[in-house]
């Protein structure tokens, strides 16, 4: 599979590993595409899991709506749903990084039933990000997210050095800097900030989960700090754990080893 849709769009996707392996997902973050998950997808191949790693909405070029209100939660949970549609598998473990990380914990919620774990990476649940205010100046910089055009072209100039402090191999870095360089292609991504603020964007609700749950956060991550990060506990029923690395946020392209730990930790069916 390269593609799914819905609703009209169409998504891309890398699907990897054997066919007949347990399926996991792979939802990437801001600014990043599908190709964050390229040192992890190897290792989990090798070890019998199939993977799917798709371009999310405003990523992919098929599927990238007009307007913020496209990019509510409900609409991100659904487009996993339509994957795990598409994929044929009755369950798959969910992962997810940053922005992925957070449509991961919705869906843990809403889309309990067709889930066999979930991991989320750097990103802790919402509920304690809210709830901790230490979180809220390390947040500070999506205000400016909500001013269109001027948001697209600022975070345009900052990206490479971005990426390269944070500790992203230089090829990678570059790669996204050049993906992300017309302004335009950060719209769809920057309108996932800017539909924050609809009424529509709250956390679907769904049947108390119990899904089990890895949460992996570096202790070195200057966007989300460790009191929401030690509180996500608070909100997690089940079969849960917090594994603290000395690590920044890029995750998947830094510490590949550690997030295959952290998936493999949750047995398949």
């Amino acid at each position: 599979m390269d593609s799914f849709t819905r609703n009209g769009l169409t998504f891309d996707v890398t699907d990897a590993g054997p066919a007949d392996g347990p399926v996991v997902i792979l939802l990437h973050g801001f600014p990043q595409d599908r190709t964050a998950w390229d040192q992890v997808t190897p290792l989990l191949n090798e070890a019998g899991y199939r993977t799917l790693a798709p371009d999310q909405r405003g990523y992919s070029p098929r599927a990238t709506p007009r307007g913020r209100s496209a990019y509510v939660i409900p609409e991100l949970v659904k487009d996993v749903e339509a994957l795990i549609d598409a994929s044929g598998a009755e369950r798959v473990h969910l992962v997810g990084h940053d922005w992925g990380g957070g449509v991961a914990w919705a869906a843990r919620s809403a889309l309990a039933d067709r889930l066999w774990g979930v991991t989320v990476l750097s990103t802790p649940h919402t509920a304690a990000m809210l709830k901790s205010p230490s979180q809220w100046p390390h947040s500070s910089y999506m205000i400016g997210f909500q001013i269109p055009w001027v948001a697209e072209r600022a975070v345009g100039r900052t990206l490479p050095g971005l990426y390269i402090k944070g500790g992203v191999p230089k090829e990678q870095a570059l790669r996204y800097a050049e993906r992300f360089k017309d302004p335009s292609s950060l719209t769809g991504p920057l309108n996932w900030y800017r539909a924050m603020l609809s009424k529509t964007s709250s956390t679907p609700r769904g049947p108390k989960a119990q899904v089990p749950t890895t949460y992996l956060w570096g202790s070195r991550d200057p966007f989300l700090g460790r009191a929401a990060a030690e509180k996500t506990a608070e909100f997690v029923k089940g079969d849960y754990e917090f594994r603290e690395i000395d690590a920044q946020h890029w995750l998947p392209e830094t510490n590949a080893q550690d997030v295959v730990e952290a998936i493999t930790r949750i047995p398949a069916p």
